[in-house]
């Protein structure tokens, strides 16, 4: 878990506050944060929880904020057009043109910019829509749109990439690509900054995790961390009580302990047994005491 900010951060935030318009209370409330070069850092919390706030000042949607923030070399105030040719956004709710193909939006969006692009067909491909490239938007599917935002996030070879629920209406192959394109990106030195409700997708994509409750920052670790911190394995438990099945979940200690796993055990009613780890579901429902 990483402590402090260096000169090497990507991201640094520091004492943020954001309060909106005709607010009593501020959305987000002195948060502190950084994020490393080729990071995954996940963002985590319940709706409301000020993740989408913090997003829109780190992507300069939202100028009206107080405390410092620092991206990329720079405090974020300095930044002019060109922060935008070093950034990819995909977020849950994508812009695009409905009346052009997948392959026409990418060559729109890849026109906006002064530096190299990838080539689109390529992006495509990676995002498992090559066989759509000719298919106008307005027959996609919300899974469809949010690979082709992906795919336009991507088209920059962005140094910082901001994603919002980018496994949003995906099956779970697809979803299992998005996370395997995501990684290659900060395997390759791009740093990501994930907002997510997907446990499995912070799980397994994430190398650190803050969980953010009522504007604040609750606490940052790697998802190994949380689960030993937070999580609570187990060992699940099928049985049969008066011939009908049942399934539970009992603590490892119940096994030693001579408790009412034992009991079931030694009377001949578990039919299976197998273990329980402690997931990052645990984690939220623990740090952010809201019921999944």
């Amino acid at each position: 878990m990483r402590e402090n900010s260096t000169e090497d951060d990507v991201i640094s935030v520091t004492d943020l506050r954001v309060r909106y318009r005709g607010a009593s209370g501020d959305a987000v409330r002195q948060m502190d944060f950084t994020v490393g070069s080729g990071e995954v850092f996940g963002f985590l919390g319940p709706s409301g929880a000020g993740k989408s706030t913090v997003q829109h000042v780190l992507t300069r949607l939202l100028r009206g904020y107080e405390g410092r923030v620092r991206v990329l070399g720079r405090p974020l105030p300095e930044w002019g057009r060109d922060y935008y040719e070093r950034i990819g956004v995909g977020f849950e709710l994508p812009a695009e043109f409905t009346r052009l193909t997948a392959g026409e939006n990418l060559e729109v969006f890849a026109s906006l910019y002064r530096g190299p692009v990838a080539d689109p067909t390529e992006l495509l491909d990676r995002v498992d829509l090559a066989e759509a490239a000719h298919q106008r938007l307005s027959t996609f599917s919300k899974g469809m749109r949010m690979r082709l935002s992906l795919a336009r996030a991507l088209l920059n070879h962005p140094s910082l990439l901001f994603l919002d629920e980018p496994t949003s209406g995906q099956d779970p192959v697809r979803a299992a690509l998005l996370r395997e394109v995501v990684r290659a990106e900060a395997d390759r030195g791009t740093t990501v900054f994930l907002t997510t409700h997907d446990m499995h997708t912070a799980e397994h994509l994430c190398d650190r995790v803050a969980f953010v409750v009522d504007g604040r920052i609750a606490a940052i670790d790697t998802p190994d961390g949380f689960r030993r911190r937070y999580g609570r394995p187990g060992v699940v438990a099928e049985y049969t009580v008066g011939g009908r099945p049942r399934r539970r979940i009992f603590d490892l200690t119940d096994l030693s302990t001579g408790g009412e796993l034992s009991g079931l055990v030694s009377s001949g009613a578990v039919t299976a047994l197998h273990t329980r780890e402690a997931t990052l579901d645990d984690v939220f429902a623990a740090v952010t005491e809201v019921r999944l």
